[in-house]
């Protein structure tokens, strides 16, 4: 096998994916993945995950509820300090256009 004909095999220091390169064209001939890494290392670890994505949905839709609730108010508060802004500083006149500026 000459030189020109060599294949690379380089292997990614991250992930441990494997890459075949041809050195006279400069491609990717081959690519083996990373072997999959086990998420969890028994099946307690992950029915504790499990019941911790649970809880975790029931805490947000809990919140959302709350705030739907609250949403009324809230926007009622909002609307107020806006009027009240408004009140304060009163528009002195039209919008200064591009063409005004000339």
């Amino acid at each position: 096998m000459s030189a020109k004909n060599s294949i690379f095999e380089i292997s990614c220091p991250d992930c441990g994916a494997a890459i075949k390169v041809d050195a006279a064209t400069h491609t990717v001939i081959a690519h083996t993945p990373a072997p999959r890494k086990k998420t969890f290392e028994d099946f307690e670890a992950a029915t504790r995950a499990l019941k911790d994505q649970e809880e975790r949905k029931q805490m947000l839709f809990r919140q959302s509820v709350e705030a739907e609730k609250n949403k009324d108010d809230v926007l009622a508060r909002k609307f107020e300090e806006a009027l009240r802004r408004a009140k304060e500083s009163p528009d002195t006149g039209r919008p200064i256009r591009d063409f005004d500026l000339d």
